[in-house]
């Protein structure tokens, strides 16, 4: 028996219950399952995808926040060795608890709208799965996507473009949950690139710059370099890291890609 359907949605949890059977097909058909996988689901809820990936992998890891439905995904679990029920909130869970072979790992999930740059984050910091497939605001796969020059474009957009490959892989509407919201859905899927791009250090400096430039977006680069308290650059400074850069740093930060940060942000760290 899986999770109740008189159960109702939280408001406080972000409850919205996919209910479209097709749309939850396709996105199991997007994870792929194969029996020597390991899988996590985020937010198993009333089953909507679990119902689709149940034995169809070695491992299956469900973290449930909600008091019943974890309960009932409890229960749900005895007699299955391949399925782990976590009764927890995803930010608070390490990958490496529930597998030594985390960059193996696929990670499901449809997510609360107002904690989704957290949960992206989190599941992005090393060690990193093999593949993320996650269910967002429309506006949020939007930003994350955005081109240079747009006024989408942002600190998310090179924050995860910087480590991580990111494409559209399903548009869902909002009349395919229950309750409805008031927007429509995106499936992304974010891969992180291997080996890392970045060292550790490189990612700390990429994140200070890029808070720093995104914070005033509507100035010049140069300006930000010189006046934002955690970059401090002299005059000569700037004019060197243009040198270096071969960059027009009179540039808004908007109008940079996100391989253009991380040079910046290697010069930067050069001087």
């Amino acid at each position: 028996m899986l999770p109740a359907k008189s159960h109702r949605p939280k408001k406080s949890l972000g409850q919205n219950f996919l209910v479209d059977g097709n749309l939850q097909r396709k996105i199991v058909e997007a994870v792929a399952p194969d029996p020597q996988d390991e899988i996590l689901e985020i937010g198993p809820g009333k089953g909507a995808l679990t119902r689709h990936l149940m034995g169809r992998s070695r491992a299956l890891f469900l973290v449930e926040l909600d008091n019943d439905l974890a309960a009932s995904w409890s229960k749900e679990a005895e007699g299955r060795p391949g399925i782990r029920v976590l009764h927890r909130d995803i930010l608070d869970v390490d990958l490496l608890e529930l597998t030594e072979a985390v960059a193996e790992l696929k990670v499901v999930g449809n997510i609360p709208y107002n904690i989704t740059t957290p949960i992206l984050f989190h599941l992005l910091e090393r060690p990193r799965p093999r593949e993320i497939l996650l269910m967002v605001q429309k506006e949020v796969a939007d930003r994350i996507l955005a081109s240079p020059g747009t006024s989408a474009f942002g600190a998310l957009s090179v924050g995860v473009r910087s480590i991580a490959r990111v494409e559209r892989v399903l548009k869902v509407p909002a009349s395919a949950f229950r309750p409805v919201p008031a927007v429509d859905s995106v499936v992304i899927r974010v891969t992180p690139i291997r080996p890392h791009p970045l060292s550790g250090a490189e990612e700390v400096a990429l994140r200070t710059l890029t808070r720093a430039a995104f914070q005033r977006r509507r100035k010049q680069f140069q300006s930000i370099l010189r006046t934002h308290p955690e970059l401090g650059l002299s005059k000569e400074g700037v004019a060197k890291l243009q040198e270096a850069t071969g960059f027009d740093l009179s540039r808004r930060p908007e109008t940079f890609s996100p391989a253009d940060f991380i040079r910046l942000s290697r010069a930067l760290g050069s001087l």
